[in-house]
């Protein structure tokens, strides 16, 4: 189940998702749903088309699944989406 605590470690691809901030001011703002993930770029669908926004200078606010809302900063999520799920988090 994806939680607050473990939302990094999971797929992120059909969540809703708004970027809080970015290093292009263009970008803060956009909401949409992530429909793709590589290992630098998020891409949202927004609407009829889709954009890309990289991960490492950018804080995205994601809506889970219970109803939480969770700010991420793109930083902690800079690999390959595979590899991610895969990694175990240290206590």
């Amino acid at each position: 189940m994806i939680t607050a605590q473990n939302v990094c470690r999971h797929e992120l691809i059909g969540l809703p998702i708004r970027v809080h901030a970015s290093s292009n001011r263009t970008q803060t703002g956009i909401t949409g749903v992530v429909c793709g993930e590589s290992k630098q770029m998020i891409e949202i669908c927004a609407g009829d088309h889709t954009l890309r926004v990289a991960k490492k200078f950018a804080t995205f606010d994601l809506h889970l699944p219970d109803d939480t809302h969770v700010r991420v900063d793109g930083s902690v999520l800079v690999m390959r989406p595979e590899r991610r799920i895969s990694m175990r988090i240290r206590n």
